[in-house]
């Protein structure tokens, strides 16, 4: 069972990883469902030039080009961090969230738990 959301975007959340919150990070105001119109898209591009500036984008990419799975064996191994694999689903999850708004104006989503 996992936590997926639903809307304009769709996607799940990282198990054991990302936050359900993690749509705040950009700017989101979470009641039931999760929003965002074309006055949140500078905050978005901010908040993902902020993950790539200190997330290694690349490795972790490469990483799951070469691996269907990953444990904290592996992601040691790699050469990140936890927290730098969170980053990195975070920064999908606003890549969606930012293609929603540059292709439609507004972003809307909601979550199951």
């Amino acid at each position: 069972m996992g936590r997926h959301y639903y809307g304009d975007i769709e996607g799940k959340f990282w198990f054991g990883l990302q936050s359900s919150e993690a749509p705040e990070r950009f700017g989101a105001v979470i009641e039931l469902s999760y929003s965002f119109d074309e006055n949140d898209i500078d905050d978005v591009k901010a908040e993902l030039k902020a993950i790539e500036s200190k997330t290694p984008m690349d490795k972790i990419k490469k990483f799951f080009e070469e691996n269907t799975g990953w444990n904290d064996e592996m992601i040691a191994e790699a050469g990140f961090t936890k927290q730098e694999l969170s980053d990195y689903a975070d920064h999908e999850l606003g890549t969606q969230i930012l293609n929603c708004l540059e292709e439609q104006g507004q972003c809307n989503f909601w979550g199951q738990i």
